[in-house]
Parts: structure tokens; C-alpha cells; sequence
């Protein structure tokens, strides 16, 4: 009957004892209170209690934490912005007690300063402002939590402006107005671009005229000293210039007539150029030169009395 009894107070107490050990994990505080007052702090590894007196009051962890906390408030320019605050604080291994007994909602309190000061910065800015100083807002945020939270045992390792978001008619009215910008960019360069071009060619074109002159002056200069070989030739069998000129005159009104007879496809008319049109511009032009030399003479004469008078 004795042995029945011990069994289960056997029992009991292998309960009692394994309930006195337990296992804090790392980066992870455990508060123990004793009789319902604090204890101790007890860090990572295998702990002990005493059973029925001592008991875990709570478990902090000490990594790293980050809090999104996000906040709409107006710009000095009356526009209604969404920004989300990213706030990473961690509890300090010194003042777990603080961070586990003087604050109940540690998240509470960290978004109240937010909103607190962010609603404090952002109305003195215009809303390009709080895109630029972004950075700006972020610091004063942290400034504030530093400040506030390390009575209550956080220490806060960075807070960031991650997002912010306009109305969406404030949104498509900034698109516009960049979409708009770039097309006046695009506008200048492409005018920019046909100026060129039109600078250009008015340069080319000029080029091309100035090359076009010196062929032509080449080509009368030629022509011209192939004239002058011709009457040379010409005067050496006893024909005077002015019938040489006027024979070579001629000769080049036949050779334009062939060459036009050449040609299928022209909208060129010689006139005159009737079978007697070559007799009738010789004679005219023998009697041209002949009257030309006449006039020269007199005048020559009339110069030579009135000098000698």
C-alpha cells in the first residue's frame, strides 16, 4: 500500500523539479518575478527557479525590430500626403527591466511620436520640399524617439521615410506636368535638329553653287581660248576675224541643230532655224562687224581733230 503512495509523489516531484529549469533562447531576456515582484533578468541558455515561487513574467527579445508607421498630414502647399516611416529600434540589455515594466505598448508610444513630429515637419514644407528633405524629416523623427525612448530602455538605430504618396489627383497632375516638360525638351531638340539641317544644307547648296560658277567660268574661259586658236587659224589661210568669228558663230549653230536632232527627249527650241537662218546670221553678223569698225573709225577720227584743236 506504501509502495502505491510513493509512486505518484515520486511523480510529483520529477514534475516540480524539470518545471524548475527552462531555456531562454538567444538574443531573448526573461523577466522572473518572485511572489508577484520582480526578480532578476535572465539572459540566454539554461535557467532555474524556484517551482510555485518564482515565474516568467515575459520575454523581451533583443534583436533588431522595425515598426511601419504610416501618416497622412497636409503640406504648406495644401496637399494631403501619405508618408511611411520606417522606425528600427532595439531594447537595450541594460534596461530590459525599464523596456518590460514602464511601457505596456512600446508600439504605441513609438507611433504617437511619429505622427507627433512628423505632422509637426511636414506643413512647413511644400510638398517638391518633402520629397527633397526626406532625409530631413527622418532625422528629426529619430531625434524625437531617441530622446523620448531611452527612459523606457530603446535605443532607436534608424528611422526612414520609405514611401510617400500624394493624392492620385495630385499624382497625375505632377505625371502631367513632367510628361509636359519632357515634351517641351524633345520640342527644343528637335528643333534644334532641323535648324541644323537647314544650316546645313543652305551650306552645301552654296558649296554647290559656288562650285557650279568656277565649272562655268572654266568652261567660257576654254571655250573662249578655243576661239582664240580658231581666228588664229583662220587668219593664217587669208580670213579676216571678223569672218572668222562670224564663221564660227555659224559652225556652232549647226553643231547645236545635230546635237538636238540627238537628243529624243528635249523641250529645247533654237531660233531661228530655218535651211537659209545659217546664210542670213553669216551676212548679218559680217555687216554687224563692218558697220562696228566704221563707227570705231569715225570716232577714232573725231577724238584725233578735237585734240589737235
Amino acid at each position: 500500500m506504501g509502495s502505491f503512495i510513493f509512486i505518484p509523489i515520486l511523480f510529483f516531484g520529477i514534475v516540480i523539479l524539470l518545471s524548475s529549469f527552462f531555456i531562454v533562447k538567444q538574443q531573448t531576456a526573461v523577466a522572473i518575478e518572485r511572489f508577484g515582484k520582480f526578480h532578476s533578468i535572465r539572459s540566454s541558455g539554461l535557467q532555474m527557479k524556484i517551482p510555485v515561487v518564482d515565474r516568467i513574467a515575459g520575454r523581451l527579445s533583443l534583436k533588431i525590430q522595425q515598426l511601419d508607421v504610416i501618416v497622412e498630414t497636409k503640406t504648406l502647399d495644401d496637399v494631403f500626403v501619405k508618408l511611411k516611416i520606417s522606425v528600427q529600434y532595439v531594447v537595450l540589455k541594460d534596461k530590459v527591466y525599464e523596456a518590460f515594466y514602464k511601457l505596456e505598448y512600446p508600439h504605441e508610444q513609438i507611433t504617437s511620436y511619429v505622427f507627433d513630429v512628423v505632422r509637426a515637419e511636414v506643413p512647413k514644407m511644400k510638398l517638391d520640399d518633402v520629397f527633397v528633405k526626406k532625409d530631413d524629416i527622418a532625422i528629426a523623427v529619430k531625434t524625437e524617439l531617441q530622446e523620448a525612448m531611452f527612459e523606457y530602455g530603446f535605443d532607436i538605430i534608424k528611422t526612414l521615410v520609405t514611401d510617400i504618396d500624394p493624392d492620385p489627383q495630385v499624382k497625375n497632375a505632377m505625371n502631367r506636368i513632367n510628361a509636359s516638360e519632357r515634351e517641351k525638351i524633345a520640342a527644343q531638340f528637335e528643333g534644334d535638329a532641323a535648324r541644323i539641317l537647314i544650316v546645313e544644307k543652305a551650306k552645301a547648296e552654296a558649296e554647290s553653287k559656288r562650285l557650279q560658277g568656277q565649272g562655268i567660268a572654266d568652261q567660257r574661259r576654254e571655250i573662249a581660248r578655243g576661239l582664240e586658236e580658231s581666228v588664229e587659224v583662220l587668219n593664217k589661210v587669208g580670213i579676216n576675224s571678223q569672218e572668222a568669228s562670224a564663221l564660227i558663230v555659224v559652225t556652232q549653230h549647226y553643231d547645236t541643230l545635230q546635237a538636238i536632232g540627238e537628243e529624243t527627249n528635249t523641250n529645247l527650241i533654237l531660233l531661228p532655224n530655218s535651211p537659209q537662218a545659217g546664210s542670213d546670221m553669216l551676212n548679218n553678223m559680217v555687216a554687224s562687224f563692218t558697220a562696228s569698225n566704221m563707227i570705231g573709225e569715225k570716232m577714232k577720227e573725231a577724238n584725233e581733230k578735237k585734240d589737235k584743236s
